[in-house]
């Protein structure tokens, strides 16, 4: 069984990120990714200095070949189970091969909980979002929106309020709303829609309105979800780390759980749900990693 130093599982901006770092630390590293990055249908990413509005298939291109410059091994594969095997790991790939690791980093992210909306998914990237931070600059002085529950879709309009003053919350349904967030709305001038949304409308390019089941049409340039996420994997959860009570996997910043020799990193962990934020969490976790490795092999000299 062929052995690594590290096994990295999922090879986004986090994943890649652990690996360059200890690739330049002259670790054995294999990275398995099986594909679908949760911001793909993004036309760039943003609020990561130096590379702000690159294509995201542009920055993970650019990742692996800098990471395989300094010998990391990366495979296009799912990792479909990783086992300890006393002081190391036993990982099953889904081409049917099998590696063994001293580490294991879990980057397999979170994937949005989309609605069955028609049109939703013919916008996700180019008129439907997840993160104001993302694309909040790219939608400034137009009218918005924010689709999901009263209570997330709320805090994410007040938000919006950086952006645009044009903020409508469409909860698809009944509406379970408090007196608090009726003065919220009120107070704020957010608008509110609780009929049913049929479909969301544009010219194929770009999101220009809302149809709702009462045949009101909402002209809307960008729609927010907060419809929720869920774990991309539940390898964390078998290899006995805390998942918590939103998805995500309890870990220090530098990746560390409860589960000795496992890292958590990117948005899988319960930290803000940046591309720079996960870039750093993977090169923490690979300077602790490298550490810890390197006192391993200092005593057996």
């Amino acid at each position: 069984m062929e052995g690594f130093d590290v096994l990295i599982v999922g090879g986004g901006p986090a994943g890649l990120g652990a690996a360059l770092i200890l690739g330049r630390c002259r670790r054995k590293v294999l990275v398995c990714d099986a594909g679908a990055p949760r911001n793909a249908p993004s036309r760039g990413v943003h609020g990561l200095l130096g590379h702000d509005g690159l294509p995201p298939t542009e920055l993970l291109r650019r990742g692996r070949e800098e990471a395989r410059r300094y010998g990391v091994e990366i495979r296009d594969v799912e990792v479909c189970d990783v086992r300890r095997s006393g002081e190391r790991f036993e990982a099953e790939l889904r081409d049917g091969g099998k590696i063994e690791a001293r580490k294991v980093i879990l980057a397999t992210g979170m994937l949005d909980v989309i609605p069955s909306i028609e049109g939703i998914l013919e916008y996700y990237g180019r008129g439907v979002y997840h993160c104001p931070y993302c694309d909040g600059w790219e939608n400034r002085d137009q009218p918005l929106g924010v689709l999901g529950p009263a209570h997330r879709a709320i805090k994410t309009a007040l938000l919006l309020l950086r952006w645009s003053d044009d903020i409508i919350v469409f909860t698809h349904g009944p509406a379970a709303l408090t007196d608090d967030d009726r003065r919220l709305l009120e107070r704020y001038r957010i608008g509110l829609r609780e009929c049913p949304i049929t479909r969301l409308e544009g010219d194929g390019e770009e999101l220009s309105r809302v149809v709702l089941e009462d045949c009101e049409v909402v002209p809307r340039r960008a729609i927010f979800l907060k419809t929720g996420e869920v774990p991309r994997s539940d390898l964390p959860t078998r290899l006995g780390c805390t998942v918590n009570g939103d998805g995500t996997t309890d870990a220090e910043f530098h990746g560390s759980t409860e589960s000795e020799g496992v890292f958590v990193v990117g948005d899988a962990s319960p930290r803000v749900q940046l591309v720079a934020v996960a870039q750093a969490e993977g090169a923490a976790a690979a300077v602790r990693i490298n550490g810890i490795l390197q006192e391993e092999d200092l005593a057996l000299r």
